[in-house]
């Protein structure tokens, strides 16, 4: 299925490879040339990316940290990790530009719905960060959002080595059954941990297509940007 515009969901995580701890350069520039791959095809492309390689709010306030503060911190973090996002897609000979939900005018441009459709329609790779400019929501629920605003064809849920939904954990059940199609609504009732509930209300509510599927498989971030069948859509009823 080709797709006009489509909204990635990276994770943090994704950025670390195998390193412990923060953004490994050699695992962003190959995720730059499979979006470079996808894009010169003509597919819009955004990104929103979480920032849990550097820091994560709900851990910090689990901790004893005011959860407004810790959550804002993790805002900041995913700022780092767009601007190497860019720099790997620059890189790549991708034009990319940086939009923040949190003014930081010298490093990027303040997210602007219309700008970031006139970016994309211009040819150009949005990097979304800072979530949604607010405290106690995840960047699930601000890439939901900014996949709704942006009216794109699907949002693409890009988990590190889960190759999409799985009625349990299947990295402690090994008789999780893991399936092709499921609807939000089944995810929502099931509690299936594909999203956080918030998000996956607003794609149930608004009809947005998911999909979700493992970043870690042989070029499956550009089969996906694709519209390749990879992993689990989630869909509406």
């Amino acid at each position: 299925m080709s797709q006009r515009r489509v909204l990635l969901k990276l994770s943090g995580e994704a950025l670390m490879g195998d390193s412990p701890f923060g953004i490994n350069p050699a695992v962003a520039q190959e995720m730059a040339e499979q979006v470079k791959t996808a894009h010169d095809t003509g597919v819009q492309i955004g990104i929103v990316v979480g920032g849990g390689n550097i820091w994560r709010g709900a851990t910090a306030s689990a901790m004893g940290m005011e959860r407004a503060t810790a959550d804002y911190m993790g805002m900041v973090a995913t700022v780092m990790n767009g601007l190497a996002l860019q720099d790997a897609l620059e890189k790549a000979g991708v034009q990319c530009r940086v939009l923040t939900a949190i003014s930081m005018n010298e490093v990027a441009e303040p997210y602007i719905r219309r700008r970031a459709i006139r970016h994309m329609e211009k040819g150009r790779v949005v990097v979304m960060v800072a979530g949604n400019g607010t405290p106690y929501f995840t960047t699930d629920t601000a890439a939901a959002l900014r996949a709704l605003e942006l009216d794109v064809d699907m949002l693409l849920m890009a988990k590190n080595r889960v190759d999409g939904v799985y009625s349990d954990d299947p990295r402690t059940n090994p008789d999780a059954v893991r399936y092709e199609r499921i609807s939000h609504l089944e995810a929502l009732q099931n509690n299936l941990k594909v999203m956080d509930a918030s998000a996956m209300a607003l794609c149930r509510d608004n009809g947005l297509p998911i999909r979700v599927f493992d970043i870690t498989a042989p070029s499956a971030i550009t089969r996906a940007l694709m519209g390749e069948e990879l992993g689990t859509l989630v869909h509406a009823e």
